[in-house]
């Protein structure tokens, strides 16, 4: 099975929950490595309270002493740009919040790049970056 990742909607709903399980997994199957990407690290960071930041610092040590943290090459980046240019033109640049699209178009393009599926509880966002540039994903319930 390929390797995943979380999406920033999964670790914001287990924390909000309080359920720090999330934050302890390895694996999501027996044959299916969890990778944390840089991007979603931010956001979590960026996000999170004082009180719950040693939770985000903990995942930042575990997935980076297992080297699975994704890092956006600069092919990523620029393929990111171009994505959120043809989404633009399709769906109206205003429409799109280009800006609010630029992390998930990061973690989509890495993810592809690296062949890993994403896990996400954004059907729409995801949905539509993967109309113009396929790449694996799954929705998750939550």
């Amino acid at each position: 099975m390929r390797p995943v990742l979380l999406d920033t909607s999964l670790y914001i709903s287990a924390l909000r929950r309080r359920d720090v399980s999330v934050l302890s997994l390895r694996r999501l199957g027996a044959d299916s490595p969890l990778w944390l990407s840089a991007v979603v690290l931010e956001e979590l960071y960026a996000g999170t309270s004082a009180e719950d930041r040693h939770l985000i610092e903990r995942l930042e040590r575990e997935f980076d002493k297992l080297g699975r943290i994704l890092l956006p090459a600069l092919s990523d980046w620029a393929e990111t740009g171009r994505l959120l240019s043809r989404l633009g033109a399709k769906y109206g640049y205003e429409e799109i919040g280009r800006g609010r699209l630029t992390n998930d178009a990061l973690i989509a393009m890495s993810a592809r790049r690296q062949g890993i599926t994403v896990i996400t509880a954004n059907e729409r966002d995801y949905g539509r970056l993967a109309e113009f540039r396929p790449f694996q994903w799954r929705l998750a319930v939550v």
